[in-house]
């Protein structure tokens, strides 16, 4: 699972990742068909595994303030080269910051304290067979868009084929295994599946915005610009300055205000971004009062820049706020597409000339940990050797397999020891002529042509060229030549959408409940689809398969041991240079916003935030 639309609304982060690649949709069909099957019961939620937390008729979620007063303005900021565009689904522009967040609802609701679940909101319930053959919803009467129009069957099937054929190339695969559509009612509709073993469909298909069909009928999708669309959320578009500034005002009919799902949240009258092109001046604008919340993502910041007389007196609060969702995976991210970096050995050996100990402490204040799973910081991430189940799901591939992963338990080199970073270049060394490498007149090149071994890396933030040139100053002691380009965010987006880098610096986030978007991560059907997240070029069968698994587990137990497989084939690929982890929010903030007591695992949510009056 991941929350494309409504995940983490800590907003101060620019998100430049593009998302997945086309797959084969089936068109959806308007008749309904004759049912032979045995009724299903409506429910007010779902679950991925087991049953939902919260039972039929809960008031509100445990980690709200239920009472938390409405008003007031958040002002924000987002560090990015601006927007050209209020379509947050198509893959051409950028799209302003929130605005999928507060313009569009979805037919049900996410749960941040639970693995994954899902509750009603555009829709009141749900029918679901036990095998989650498809998914009927049934639509709130009360469901309002922002112009007063009900949100109808109609909306709810136009919203999936606009996006499946003419939104990004993401939702044609998030929802490749839907069939067909089918209107019941205007109130009620139903979604069938090609196979049966994906259980996750029917709540990443309540995960599915919903547009007004209405809206559309004389517009042309994809081509609105900066025109403020019609939406069925809790703000709308208010003033905004193109590229510069935007602002959204709370709706105060808002339909869905009083349902539990949405008790205690979007508290704030206005929500303002603003946009800036340097961190250090938004850092320094912030601390003059220019905005009202950061989540500080440098660790030199956090040690060094949140001092003075507005800190020691309160008038600043800064908090590092505990979570427990996956940290995910951050790292230097090799393109295999690239001929340079096709044998995973010479990608093995690029990751010993990383000194994660000398960065940590030199640059970080010794803050982070060092990341060796794609599902750090949860039960999902592998550990030592594979044993018991796990070990059970790898044996079938351990012909096509690298014999460490059953002997070796993998972790990131160190540079801890006597020895350090020298040790560490002695093995990549050897790695690197096991490869067909050895070096002449001080370069690395391939003992065959004379070709060198050089590559540039990507960046789009200059502060990162802190961590990057000591890597760069590690390599060129083996004869490795990495060039380095900083260019606008613009360009960086373009750039990775095409895969037209050689390394980018990533982060590949993850939920507590991995499904469907693995695909887009790893699957070999979107290692040539422009905007995948499949940015490594992963395309292997092993993986194929261990992805497809992970999206069919039956239960929590068999999910765990299958993404903990897939994990430790992917750490033996050498896809990326793992970097660090963090199992805090550090946020800084006026101490005019409040938030609840309770934090939920999967952490910060400004949603629930709200202005003391």
């Amino acid at each position: 699972m991941t929350r494309i639309l409504t995940a983490s609304r800590l907003t101060s982060v620019f998100t430049f990742l593009a998302l997945l690649a086309s797959s084969g949709f089936v068109s959806a069909n308007d008749t309904a068909p004759v049912s032979s099957e045995t009724e299903t019961k409506p429910v007010h939620g779902i679950a991925m595994h087991g049953d939902p937390r919260y039972p039929e008729g809960f008031s509100h979620f445990d980690y709200v303030n239920a009472e938390a007063p409405k008003g007031g303005t958040l002002k924000m900021a987002v560090v990015a080269n601006g927007f050209d565009s209020f379509d947050p689904f198509d893959i051409r522009g950028v799209a302003a910051a929130g605005i999928s967040n507060y313009l569009y609802d979805t037919l049900l609701e996410y749960s941040a304290d639970e693995a994954f679940s899902m509750y009603g909101l555009i829709a009141e319930s749900l029918e679901t067979p036990e095998d989650r053959s498809y998914v009927i919803f049934n639509l709130r009467q009360s469901a309002r868009f922002q112009d007063g129009e009900p949100i109808t069957a109609k909306d709810v099937k136009f919203s999936f084929e606009t996006l499946t054929t003419k939104g990004h190339p993401f939702y044609r695969n998030y929802y490749a295994d839907v069939s067909k559509v089918t209107i019941e009612s205007p109130h009620r509709i139903r979604f069938d599946f090609q196979q049966t073993s994906n259980r996750e469909l029917p709540l990443i298909l309540g995960q599915m915005p919903i547009m007004p069909a209405h809206y559309w009928e004389d517009r042309e999708f994809g081509k609105n610009g900066l025109t403020p669309p019609l939406g069925s959320g809790p703000y709308r578009i208010g003033t905004f300055e193109a590229g510069r500034s935007i602002v959204y005002e709370r709706v105060d009919d808002y339909w869905a205000k009083d349902l539990a799902v949405r008790k205690g949240k979007f508290n704030f009258d206005h929500i303002r971004y603003d946009y800036y092109t340097d961190d250090t001046v938004a850092l320094e604008a912030f601390k003059a009062g220019s905005f009202d919340f950061r989540l500080e993502t440098s660790a030199k910041n956090w040690a060094t820049a949140y001092t003075g007389d507005k800190f020691d007196n309160g008038t600043i609060i800064k908090e590092a706020i505990e979570h427990h969702r996956p940290t995910g995976m951050q790292g230097f991210v090799f393109n295999t597409r690239k001929e340079i970096f096709s044998d995973p050995r010479i990608r093995e050996a690029l990751t010993y000339g990383f000194d994660f100990e000398w960065t940590n402490k030199n640059l970080f204040f010794g803050q982070y940990a060092r990341t060796n799973s794609y599902f750090e910081n949860s039960e999902l991430a592998s550990t030592g050797l594979p044993s018991g189940r796990e070990l059970e799901i790898l044996e079938r591939y351990r012909a096509q397999l690298d014999e460490e992963i059953f002997t070796k338990p993998f972790k990131a080199p160190s540079t801890d020891g006597k020895q350090g970073l020298r040790q560490n270049l002695r093995v990549a060394l050897e790695l690197l002529r096991s490869a067909g490498y050895e070096v002449r007149d001080g370069k690395m090149v391939n003992a065959k042509t004379g070709e060198p071994l050089k590559f540039e890396i990507l960046l789009f933030q200059k502060t990162f060229e802190r961590v990057v040139l000591p890597f760069k100053n590690n390599l060129a002691k083996l004869g490795i030549e990495m060039s380095v380009r900083l260019v606008d965010s613009n360009q960086y987006v373009q750039r990775v959408r095409e895969f037209d880098f050689d390394m980018i610096t990533q982060s590949i986030g993850q939920s507590d409940s991995p499904g469907n978007e693995q695909r887009e991560y790893w699957h070999s059907s979107t290692v040539d689809a422009n905007g995948s997240r499949n940015y490594a070029g992963v395309s292997d069968p092993v993986i194929d398969e261990l992805v497809s698994l992970v999206i069919q587990a039956p239960d929590r137990e068999e999910l765990v041991q299958r993404t903990r497989a897939l994990d430790r084939v992917l750490l033996r690929g050498y896809y990326v240079v793992p970097h660090w982890h963090l199992a805090k929010d550090r946020v800084a903030y006026w101490n005019h916003l409040k938030h609840p007591e309770v934090t939920p695992k999967n952490g910060t949510n400004l949603d629930n935030w709200w202005a003391e009056p």
